[in-house]
């Protein structure tokens, strides 16, 4: 890791409360489910059993953007929800549904189910 990489949620999110709340509440959530480990990259927080499975980051890091975080959750298939602003295939057996959140409330019962279902397919 380099020096300026961000080494916690706090140093990722610096500036952007709203975005650390968000990410600690999945984090939160993801608690319930078993062991996830946590790793920081200068763009993101990715969630992980074996393989990664959730990701919080914040795009105006990138694009001009009103929306504090996004919360992208991988599954070997594909969900139809209007929630989500974009679904991508990256891989023959990954879908990646990207979730616009604006505020911590958003990370509700159904956001939860999702993160239960990557959970359990992560393993």
């Amino acid at each position: 890791m380099s020096d300026n990489a961000p080494r916690s949620p706090q140093d990722l999110f610096d500036g952007c409360p709203d975005c650390l709340a968000i990410c600690r509440r999945v984090e939160q959530v993801l608690s319930f489910f078993g062991e996830v480990s946590m790793a920081v990259t200068k763009s993101q927080v990715a969630f992980r059993r074996r393989k990664a499975f959730a990701f919080v980051w914040r795009p105006g890091q990138y694009v001009s953007s009103r929306v504090p975080a996004v919360l992208s959750i991988a599954l070997p298939f594909e969900i139809t929800s209007d929630r989500f602003k974009e679904i991508a295939h990256p891989a023959p057996t990954v879908w990646m549904h990207h979730l616009e959140l604006r505020d911590v409330s958003e990370v509700d019962e159904q956001v939860c189910s999702w993160l239960a279902n990557a959970y359990e397919k992560a393993s």
